[in-house]
């Protein structure tokens, strides 16, 4: 079994009336998360009750809420039980049944799962504000990933496994790299078998959640446009060349793209930007949540290419985890005249710019947009994540810290 850091936030959500709400990909380990606390649960002698809106006979309880009221207090009675619904996007107009039910004031604690639908990012929200508290449960985070795959041995020490060990963690991150972290990925040993499970996961996305929300059965040029920002992730998308190389509309463009947003298989970063004439103003850069899914799309699953754009894509994906749940913000920064900054994070009263480089370096090395992007905002402290190097250096008022990548997790950013 994998453990998910998750877990303990949800255990700690349970006594709590609002519904403890888990939403994230399809695969990512929903099921498998909400099985646990059931068992959780079940140890402690709660009652508890697991319906699942994917298999037929669990789907006749929902037909009305009276239905589903019905079938709980066949199972707790009037006293307190845990009614776990698994798949609940198969519900239409979910929030509002959910939200009949809650008011009733009845003793039974709700978690509900769901795969990432427009339904359930948009009119489940809208329903259940002030009901609910949202749990975002996407696939393994590197951390994860490597307690999994060191026995949990180093749990609560894993930068001292990072220092001393760095083979080991070089093998573990490009593993990571090249498949990512869907769990029935991360469980299969053999490279045929994760091939064809991440070829199961993929078809599975496309055919019954793209051609539900999409409402066709050909999808061949949302395949393609998955394929084209896989091959250009941390480079500007421009809707218009996107548009021509498909042979369809900007409008049309810009709808598949959301729907590749709202269903986490991408994530839009906006540019940052303080003189509206000289920096880029409009193109976003995209990446992907599941870097084993990014090359799959691309055909590279497996087979890594692009090391320093995934590495950069895996940096991301770290710091968009750090921001969650704060006020702080995260860009790239681009001028017209051509210097580039990977991240910018902004923190309202201070910036900070984040150069990456998939190399390890034994010296510090700055490049020019870097140089240029201090000159000009004068931050107090920048960051370049590489490999191995771990040093601080002066650059007029800034430090420029050097560290390895698996410091970033030790890193606070609300406090740096």
């Amino acid at each position: 079994m994998i453990e998910r850091s998750l877990f303990s936030e949800l255990k700690a959500h349970l006594n709590k009336k609002e519904i403890s709400f888990i939403i994230g990909p399809r695969q990512a380990g929903k099921t498998t998360l909400m099985l646990m606390l059931k068992d959780y649960l079940e140890k402690k002698k709660e009652k508890t009750l697991f319906l699942n809106l994917d298999i037929e006979m669990d789907k006749e309880y929902f037909s009305s809420q009276v239905s589903l009221i019905n079938k709980i207090k066949l199972e707790f009675g009037k006293k307190r039980g845990f009614v776990f619904i698994d798949e609940i996007q198969r519900k239409e107009e979910a929030g509002i049944f959910l939200k009949g039910i809650y008011d009733m004031n009845l003793p039974y604690k709700f978690i509900v799962s769901g795969s990432g639908s427009i339904e359930l990012k948009e009119k489940i929200h809208e329903s259940l504000v002030g009901r609910k508290r949202i749990f975002e449960l996407f696939t393994l985070s590197f951390e994860e990933f490597v307690n999994f795959k060191t026995q949990y041995k180093y749990k609560n020490k894993l930068t001292d496994f990072f220092l001393v060990e760095k083979n080991k963690t070089e093998e573990l991150l490009e593993e990571y790299l090249n498949f990512g972290g869907y769990p029935r990925i991360v469980l299969e040993d053999e490279i045929y078998e994760k091939q064809k499970i991440m070829s199961e996961i993929y078809q599975s996305y496309i055919e019954r959640d793209i051609s539900y929300l999409l409402k066709v059965s050909k999808t061949n040029e949302f395949i393609n446009l998955v394929k084209i920002i896989a091959s250009q992730i941390g480079n500007l998308t421009k809707f218009s060349e996107l548009a021509s190389t498909l042979g369809i509309s900007i409008k049309t463009v810009k709808e598949y793209l959301w729907y590749l947003e709202k269903t986490f298989i991408i994530f839009r970063l906006p540019p940052y930007f303080k003189n509206i004439r000289k920096e880029i103003t409009k193109s976003p850069i995209f990446y992907f949540y599941d870097l084993g899914l990014r090359n799959f799309a691309l055909g590279d699953f497996g087979r890594l290419k692009d090391k320093g754009f995934i590495f950069q894509n895996f940096i991301f994906n770290i710091l968009k985890e750090k921001i969650k749940n704060t006020s702080i913000r995260i860009y790239f920064w681009r001028t017209k005249d051509k210097a580039e900054v990977d991240f910018v994070i902004d923190k309202v009263k201070e910036v900070i710019p984040i150069e990456t480089k998939y190399k390890k370096m034994t010296s510090p090395e700055m490049t020019k947009s870097l140089r240029s992007f201090i000159e000009k905002y004068n931050p107090s402290q920048a960051l370049v994540v590489n490999l191995t190097l771990d040093k601080t250096i002066k650059i007029g008022h800034t430090e420029v810290k050097f560290i390895p990548f698996y410091k970033l997790f030790q890193i606070s950013l609300l406090k740096f």
